[in-house]
């Protein structure tokens, strides 16, 4: 590659025959006007702003004195180059004795001439300069070490929930990690404000409460889907919290809201005489199909959200769940559907301390793996305000006015969970 002669002061072409048209004026000019060190520079001056006046400067010459000093200039600071970037590499040498803990001391001769001394061959009387480069070394490979040993023992304490169903097609065990972080993500779309009842002036909180366990026993009355109870339950939040109604037509919603989830998620649909039939023809088939097209309408069709059952059913299969655990986890968080208070809580945070209070109560111990932390994304920290309101949902769930979900969990086809005695030390401060 050819390099141009401009920067290397060693090389410069003698003057062509036109440099000589100046004559003897020309070269005592040059003489006289010498470039100044850029050490007599004015510091001022750098940085200043340019300003065009239309007239070019040209660049004086240097001498043939200066030419040889900045020649040797030049050489001096390669040589010092060439020397900092021997001792860099011979420091690179050495950082895998460091890492094999040996120590490095430096001669006062120079520091080209090193020796290894081992750690056991040092005592705390023996004074050795560490060079700060090796303690550095050491430090960073400490805490590499220490870091892979925890993340070894945090993979080898989270059971694979999924190998058993690698072979089920209906377990989508290629996209099931994906499918549920897309539930966490739209869960927040599912939610509605915990004070919305303040801009309805003729329901409150207890007809809610009141609403939502009857429609738990119809629920249960036309042995309905799982699935269906929770959406039914989001519709008519979700509906509340952007429409007035009155008094007199909160049933009639309630009934609707279980139509349009029947409709969503069963197989077999109840038709709309059931629903004027259970609520003792109160409402006629019109009234149930009007209010159907406004629940719709209001809610623009969005009937796809994240409920609480479909986050149940991942993270008990992440604590190894048996029967009681989920039946008593079931009871817990729908005793929670009925409380108006429990609306500040989203519905992944609800199901993971329902589950760890169901496992507190049966095994009467604090109990949170790490399994279930990973899948939940959720500490034991963050669930124990939420777990502590169940608690006390679960003592007076037989001596309240409400009874609908303990008398349902009081059946022999749920395992009688409602019986179970609650968690109470996990109210001790």
């Amino acid at each position: 590659m050819r390099r141009s002669k401009e920067n290397n002061p060693g090389s410069i072409a003698a003057p062509n025959d036109g440099l000589r048209m100046g004559g003897a004026k020309m070269v005592k000019d040059m003489e006289q006007n010498q470039r100044r060190a850029l050490s007599s520079i004015n510091q001022n001056i750098i940085g200043a702003s340019l300003h065009h006046s239309g007239v070019v400067n040209k660049r004086e010459l240097p001498g043939k004195d200066e030419f040889c000093n900045k020649k040797s200039a030049l050489e001096q600071r390669s040589d010092t180059r060439s020397l900092a970037v021997q001792r860099v590499s011979n420091q690179h040498h050495f950082l895998e004795d460091a890492k094999n803990q040996s120590e490095l001391t430096v001669k006062p001769g120079g520091l080209d001439d090193f020796e290894i001394v081992d750690v056991e061959q040092c005592g705390e009387g023996n004074d050795v300069t560490l060079p700060m480069f090796v303690k550095h070394t050491e430090a960073v490979l400490d805490e590499t070490d220490e870091m892979d040993i925890e993340m070894e023992d945090m993979e080898n304490s989270i059971i694979d929930i999924d190998c058993s169903d690698s072979k089920d097609p209906l377990a989508v065990v290629e996209y099931v990690d994906d499918i549920y972080a897309y539930y966490k993500k739209t869960e927040v779309s599912s939610c509605v404000s915990p004070n919305y009842m303040d801009r309805q002036f003729d329901i409150n909180e207890k007809m809610r409460a009141i609403l939502i366990d009857w429609l738990i026993e119809v629920h249960y009355k036309f042995d309905l889907m799982e699935e269906t109870l929770f959406l039914t339950i989001n519709l008519i939040d979700r509906f509340l919290e952007r429409c007035t109604v009155i008094r007199k037509k909160l049933q009639l919603v309630g009934m609707t809201a279980m139509l349009l989830a029947c409709k969503y998620e069963e197989v077999s649909v109840p038709i709309v005489e059931d629903f004027v039939l259970i609520s003792d023809k109160a409402y006629t088939r019109k009234d149930v199909l009007d209010m159907e097209k406004l629940m719709v309408n209001t809610l623009q069709f969005h009937m796809s959200v994240p409920t609480p059952y479909v986050f149940m059913r991942r993270f008990l299969k992440a604590a190894q769940s048996e029967k009681k655990l989920e039946f008593l986890s079931f009871f817990l968080i729908e005793l929670c559907m009925v409380e108006y208070e429990m609306l500040k809580f989203q519905p992944s945070l609800l199901v993971a301390a329902a589950i760890y209070t169901a496992q507190c109560s049966l095994f009467r111990f604090k109990n949170w793996t790490k399994t279930s932390e990973w899948h939940t994304k959720y500490t034991e920290d963050q669930l124990l305000e939420c777990s502590k309101l169940m608690v006390t949902y679960h003592q007076k769930a037989g001596s309240g006015k409400l009874k609908g979900v303990h008398r349902k969990y009081s059946s022999y086809k749920f395992g009688y969970a409602a019986k179970t005695e609650p968690a109470l030390f996990l109210l001790d401060p």
